[in-house]
Order: C-alpha cells, then structure tokens, then sequence
C-alpha cells in the first residue's frame, strides 16, 4: 500500500510542530553541505524558528556569503535600473568636465595668465614645471639641430666628391684634346689643367 501525499499546511500541535522543524532544518542543512561540495557551490542559509532562533549554515562564511549577494544584487540593480545607469554617467561626465577644467587653468597659467590667485609655493611650482617644459624644448631643438648638421655635411662631402669626378673628366678631356693637336699650331681650349675646380653651395639672393 502506497504512502499518502503529505499536506503542506501548518502543524497546529506545537510539539509535533517543533519535531517536524527539528527534522526538515537538519534536512535542509544537510542537503546545502551536499550541495556545496558536489557542484563547488558557495551556500549559505539562513534559517528562523517560529519563536526568533536563529539558524545558519554557510560553505565559507556567513559574511562572506552576504557581501558577495548584496555586491551582486546591486550590480543587478543597475543593470536594470535605467536611472542608474544615467546617475553613472552623469558622474563621469561631471568627473571629465573637472578635469578638463583643471587642464585649461593650468593652460593658462603656464601662459602667464590668471596668477593673482596663486601663492608663492604655487608661484614657485609652477615655475618648476615651466623650467622643465623649456628644458624640455631646448633638448628637442638640440636634436633637430643636430640632425640638420649631419645631414647638411652629408650633402656637402656629396658635392665634394661629385667636384672631384668633374674635375678629373675635364683634365681628362684636356689633356686629350692637346696630344691631338699638331705644333706649331695650338688649339686653346680653356682648359688649364692646374687650376682646381671648386662647386661651392651658395644661399639664394634675397629678393
């Protein structure tokens, strides 16, 4: 013969009552202990008799338990809570507008602008950071500088050495030209094959 259904009602009989909790609490207990080592599962329960006891079971810790609910609920709160989602925004926009706010000032004051309000320590750290931005630029320029150099004596030895070519082809060519010529006729050909050839760079006349 069949067992009969069980109907969930209250147990009026307060002593059969306080067995029936007795058995189902240890139950329930022993069913999250179950539960959180066959599945790796943080439980925790909390349980109150009908006179206030307290009851509780927790895989970890009871706090640690709540914090991690209460850290995920109101992540889930603002998930869904489109207001919250604007307030958020609203204060990073508000953190973006300071901050560019304070970039301007700054702007302005390492212009020479807005000074009357800053004291001397603030006089004096401001002129640190202007001493380090000119250290700064001064350094750049060096390097730029540097590399003009280089590259303008790369382009300058070019030159020299394409002058030199030049002036070999040309003595070559004259000295050619005066072993086919027949004494006592000569044949100037402006060509005087001791005087060196020099190609200078020269800057442009100012207009």
């Amino acid at each position: 013969m069949g067992r009969g259904k069980i109907v969930i009602r209250r147990i009026d009989n307060s002593t059969s009552r306080q067995v029936t909790f007795s058995k189902r609490r240890n139950g329930l207990v022993k069913k999250a202990r179950e539960l959180s080592i066959l599945c790796d599962a943080e439980v925790g329960l909390i349980v109150f008799s009908s006179t206030g006891k307290l009851y509780d079971y927790a895989s970890t810790s009871m706090k640690s338990v709540i914090e991690r609910y209460n850290k995920v609920k109101e992540d889930h709160q603002q998930l869904i809570n489109p207001a919250s989602e604007v307030k958020l925004w609203q204060r990073e926009v508000a953190s973006l507008r300071q901050q560019v706010q304070y970039m301007q000032e700054c702007h302005r004051q390492m212009m020479g602008q807005e000074l009357s309000g800053l004291g001397i320590e603030e006089l004096g750290n401001l002129e640190k950071r202007l001493e380090m931005s000119l250290k700064g630029v001064r350094m750049k320029k060096g390097s730029l500088a540097h590399q003009e150099n280089v590259e303008l004596n790369r382009k300058i030895n070019l030159i020299r050495k394409e002058n030199e070519e030049l002036q070999k082809v040309i003595e070559a060519k004259c000295r050619k030209g005066v072993a086919a010529s027949n004494p006592p006729f000569t044949i100037n050909y402006g060509c005087n094959m001791l005087a060196p050839i020099s190609l200078q760079l020269s800057l442009p006349e100012s207009t």
